[in-house]
């Protein structure tokens, strides 16, 4: 049995755009845990509470040299009692990230193999099926998204719910646990138009009707413009929501975005999820953000 838990995350009133003729809230899973953040746990949960009754001693899984997923799973497993390996995207760097660093300091154990065989997802030889436990990229997979379901339970009355989008697996949960609920997505990776396919595959929902918008990666995955930092620090200023520049910045930008262009009819109720993964924002500069 998985002991490990947090509390439902706190919906609160963004009274700042209370001016605009539609209501906005933030869904504050970023809160739950300063390090198992937003998502990352809703969509381990399930894994992890297999892995145990299936009496696995190790997690393999995988991610880039910044994931919030490899950080989030080095410090679930090491809350679980449980073994970890991250199989990380690029050759092993003269330094490691602040987000690699922090993994093996909770004992993730790191495996480095090349951009182009990490393209295949690769279960490496070393894995053993009768102790080992793997989880996709991202937690990727029905099960992931069932567990990213649990995120919006018993939460209702929302005309959208607005996401982030990395692998598609929260938004799979959020469809599934909220039906009657336009859930659109702002994707952080440029140009992904796969990504409605593999959202389409968690749900059962058809890819025409999986509503994501690409417009606002600002140049790619963990890529950002001094747009993007300014708003995100006047965002900040304005109603006290941190986010990081990967995720949820493009999200709350887009968002803001939208809204200027009356996207949302006057009278909508809508829901942004903060899916966490601050800890993103430490291989900015220090100074560039003021939290």
């Amino acid at each position: 049995m998985l002991s490990l838990s947090f509390p439902p995350p706190k919906v609160e009133a963004i009274p700042f755009y209370s001016n605009t003729g539609r209501q906005v809230f933030v869904l504050r899973a970023d809160a739950i845990d300063p390090v198992i953040s937003g998502n990352k746990w809703f969509k381990l949960r399930y894994y992890l509470a297999e892995a145990i009754q299936q009496h696995k001693t190790r997690i393999v899984t995988y991610g880039g040299a910044f994931s919030n997923h490899i950080i989030a799973t080095a410090a679930a497993c090491k809350a679980a009692g449980l073994a970890c390996t991250g199989i990380i995207r690029g050759e092993q760097p003269l330094v490691l990230s602040h987000t690699l660093l922090q993994a093996q300091a909770m004992g993730m154990q790191l495996y480095f193999i090349s951009r182009q065989d990490y393209a295949a997802k690769p279960v490496p030889g070393w894995v053993n099926p009768t102790t080992d436990y793997c989880i996709a990229e991202g937690g990727y997979g029905k099960t992931g998204a069932a567990g990213a379901a649990t995120m919006v339970a018993g939460i209702e009355g929302f005309t959208h719910i607005l996401c982030a989008v990395g692998t598609g697996t929260t938004m799979a949960g959020l469809i599934t646990a909220s039906p009657g609920t336009k859930v659109t997505g702002i994707s952080s990776l440029k140009n992904n138009t796969a990504l409605a396919t593999e959202v389409a595959a968690l749900t059962g929902t058809p890819a025409a009707n999986v509503d994501i918008l690409h417009e606002f990666h600002f140049g790619g995955y963990a890529k950002h413009k001094p747009e993007l930092l300014f708003f995100m620090n006047k965002l900040f200023e304005q109603t006290g929501i941190p986010t990081d520049f990967v995720y949820t910045g493009k999200l709350f930008y887009g968002f803001h975005e939208l809204l200027r262009q009356n996207y949302f009819v006057p009278g909508s109720k809508i829901l942004l999820i903060h899916s966490g993964g601050l800890q993103g924002n430490l291989s900015l500069p220090k100074g560039t953000l003021m939290y």
